[in-house]
């Protein structure tokens, strides 16, 4: 059996959408669809712990009336805009362990704000990751754009496409190419040890491809297209 700790971080100031964590999606605030998840893939497997992470009182008391209480409060360091989510994590992980007297072999992360996930997608994640050598394994779909044909980028001087496509006639002879949707990510423990603060260290992590949609919510519209998806039966939460 496997020791697992779910961390949901959800800081309470945000500068696109003002108190987006807590923000209603179809009659039920935002954080609700990933607390539910995490009480899902709780009741699936055991040893699951699920720690919130919030520097916000509001936020506490939402996630409350969703069942889900914490004693744990982040630190004010970690709660800027400029604060890394490796480092965030970390802190609740050393809280979580301290207070439960227990190690963890995996940190499951929800990200509040791209609920679209199943626990289906979870359980074959979870299991993709067990199976692999890697530290990391995190949630993306197939790109929408690949960066051998359709994305440009700006190098101080002049504007190119991204990546160079000599020898790729056409986008399906390129490589294939995924957006990281930030749903959730697998760490294995060891990845908390070796000073890493970025998931995207090449050799350091896997990748889990949706085959449905994950909208990531970082605007007014994002909020309004993501209670739609939702509401129109394409997701169930």
């Amino acid at each position: 059996m496997s020791n697992i700790l779910i961390t949901i971080c959800a800081r309470g100031g945000s500068v696109g959408v003002p108190d987006k964590n807590i923000k209603p999606v179809d009659g039920k605030p935002l954080i609700f669809y990933t607390i539910k998840h995490a009480f899902d893939f709780q009741n699936h497997l055991p040893g699951v712990d699920i720690l919130l992470s919030t520097d916000s009182d509001r936020i506490k008391e939402v996630a409350k009336e969703c069942g889900l209480t914490t004693e744990y409060q982040r630190p004010a360091e970690l709660g800027t805009s400029d604060t890394g989510k490796v480092a965030v994590i970390k802190d609740a992980l050393k809280f979580a362990e301290k207070t439960n007297n227990k190690s963890y072999d995996f940190v499951l992360d929800l990200d509040v704000t791209s609920p679209l996930r199943t626990i289906t997608d979870l359980i074959k994640a979870f299991n993709q990751s067990k199976s692999n050598e890697k530290l990391i394994t995190f949630s993306v779909n197939h790109g929408h754009k690949n960066p051998y044909f359709n994305i440009v980028e700006y190098d101080g001087e002049d504007y190119a496409i991204s990546k160079s496509s000599d020898g790729f006639l056409s986008r399906q002879k390129a490589p294939q190419t995924y957006d990281i949707n930030g749903s959730f990510y697998f760490y294995k423990r060891a990845f908390f040890d070796m000073g890493i603060n970025r998931v995207t260290e090449k050799g350091v992590f896997d990748v889990f491809v949706m085959d449905h949609i994950c909208h990531d919510v970082d605007s007014e519209e994002d909020l309004k297209f993501l209670e739609w998806v939702i509401k129109s039966g394409a997701f169930i939460a």
